[in-house]
């Protein structure tokens, strides 16, 4: 998902996203001076600089979003805290009951917050509602595999996928395309406002939100007929405040104002906050990625072999360690991969084709070789209040990199993320900044969404190769045979195409005060931060 940080941002076609090898299996059965004290079950106060994009679940495919629907929505699996295999939610057990079915029982007596009946006709309701409005800005793409959903009877719902034998269906159910909408107060062709959302309550998670104002308060109530994997919440209200700048967030979290800092704080706050001893820092793993996106259509390059050349000259040129520990202090590691370490069949092709270290004579190379003149202009967008306010700084250095070469002239310029996320859609930037958090736990979450065809980056890149690789993979129930397949297709990505060219990977981190438990439990893999588990 784009990042608020999970592009986050993603899009799937041919069969659906692949979990983890664990999933081939199918899944069993008030802020300020209004805040109360301290104690268990008081409420909390969780601070953000991410941006809130949409609450209709069809518009929106973003971090920021996504924690609000995390907290409101429910869905048919879901991942309890620390874990990467989905377990029922709404649902009582799903199954494959053939080849290309895949077949959800409901629990009894599920109901949305307003009341209304949540049956097998709010499923079917909500994934069909999902794939007709196909927001480009949504998860739609999630659902590539996804054919027809059946109302079997009042408490079971079938899909039918469009290819068989995809044992990876149940990792789609619990991202931002599966969650589970009141089909009595959505509209069935158009997306819905904010405030309908929120006046409507056709949710039925772990928390109602009781009042709203959007980036700057949100206030949640712990809803109690939630019937789910994670529980009743440990915290019966917790607020959401919003912030426009890192500044404000850091000083509030450090003099106890709030009780939690959660994305994103920049580096120099982490290393001042680490001496404090009224905070504790958090940190999990995150599978977040840093990249620059190239419009193949609009970038520099009289030919397609001058484009590529001019990609690879920029990914030989840029220092990624300068990045890492330059701007980001360590908390971001270089990226060699369009699929960051830790996962599995990771391998780091760009470090092995173009170097670990910047190479200039080799760049150059690459621009000579195509025809191309030097220094080529490049105007590069970057984001300053989506991906953090350390961006400014980031892109100011790659700047200053590939300009110290003399090979390019780069016209640095930045937008603010709903305007960002409109020109980018119209092909208004040449190249650009962008942010991944994967949809859930599994390597293909960070190849399908970015190089399938119809994919989110809208950067009109399609290889009928790629697509056959990316195809057999999601297939693939063999594991040694799917790792070579995920591997060769990271390699080809980098010697071939580089349709993007990755710069860092970092993990989730969390600020909380000593009073506050449950932080550590809710960054995991599955990258939902949940305010359910959280309590002082």
């Amino acid at each position: 998902m784009l990042v608020s940080g999970k592009p986050g941002e993603r899009y799937r076609t041919g069969i659906a996203a692949v979990g983890l090898a664990a999933l081939v299996a199918s899944a069993v059965a008030g802020c300020g001076s209004g805040r109360t004290g301290g104690g268990e079950g008081a409420g909390l106060v969780i601070g953000t600089t991410d941006k809130i994009f949409s609450l209709d679940p069809a518009a929106a495919y973003d971090q920021g979003s996504y924690i609000v629907e995390t907290q409101t929505y429910q869905y048919l699996l879901n991942f309890a805290p620390g874990e990467t295999t989905p377990k029922p939610d709404a649902a009582e057990k799903c199954e494959f009951t053939s080849p290309t079915v895949y077949t959800c029982t409901l629990k009894k007596g599920l109901k949305f917050a307003n009341g209304n009946p949540l049956t097998a006709t709010s499923v079917k309701f909500s994934f069909d509602r999902m794939l007709k409005i196909n927001d480009p800005n949504g998860p739609a793409s999630l659902l590539g595999n996804l054919d027809k959903t059946d109302v079997v009877n009042d408490t079971t719902v079938a899909f039918t996928l469009k290819e068989a034998n995809d044992q990876t269906f149940p990792a789609i159910l619990p991202t931002q395309a599966g969650e589970i909408i009141d089909e009595k107060v959505f509209p069935p062709d158009k997306l819905a406002a904010d405030e309908d959302v929120v006046k409507a309550k056709g949710y039925s998670g772990p928390y109602t939100i009781a009042s709203y104002d959007k980036n700057k308060l949100v206030e949640y109530k712990a809803n109690p007929d939630y019937q789910g994997i994670l529980g009743k919440p440990k915290t019966e209200t917790v607020s959401a405040k919003y912030y426009a700048s890192t500044d404000n967030l850091k000083l509030d979290i450090q003099n106890g104002n709030i009780d939690v800092a959660y994305r994103s704080l920049t580096p120099t706050d982490m290393e001042s906050l680490a001496k404090s001893d009224k905070v504790t820092i958090h940190e999990g793993p995150g599978g977040e990625l840093r990249y620059i996106v190239f419009n193949l259509n609009t970038q520099p390059g009289g030919t397609p072999e001058q484009k590529l050349a001019i990609r690879k000259a920029v990914t030989s040129t840029v220092d990624r360690d300068a990045l890492s520990t330059g701007v980001y202090k360590g908390s971001y590691q270089p990226a060699y991969s369009s699929v960051p370490q830790g996962y599995t069949g990771a391998t780091e092709p760009f470090k092995e084709i173009y170097g670990a270290k910047p190479n200039k004579a080799q760049a150059a190379k690459f621009l000579a070789d195509a025809g191309v003149q030097t220094p080529v202009e490049i105007n590069l967008q970057y984001n300053p209040d989506h991906y953090g306010s350390t961006s400014a700084e980031e892109y100011a250095a790659i700047k200053s990199q590939l300009e110290a070469s003399g090979l390019f002239k780069i016209n640095l310029q930045a937008t603010e993320w709903v305007t960002y996320q409109k020109e980018r859609a119209r092909d208004g930037y040449p190249a650009y900044q962008m942010g991944w958090f994967p949809d859930f736990p599994d390597p293909d979450d960070y190849l399908t969404p970015f190089f399938g065809p119809n994919n989110f980056l809208q950067n009109h890149f399609e290889n009928p190769a790629i697509t056959a690789q990316l195809n057999a993979e999601k297939a693939e129930t063999n594991q040694d045979k799917r790792i070579a397949i995920l591997k060769q297709v990271q390699y080809d990505l980098a010697k071939d195409y580089l349709p993007i060219v990755p710069l860092l990977s970092g993990k989730q981190i969390a600020v909380a005060t000593k009073a506050v438990q449950g932080v550590k439990s809710t960054l995991d893999p599955s990258t939902k931060f949940r305010y359910s588990v959280l309590s002082k």
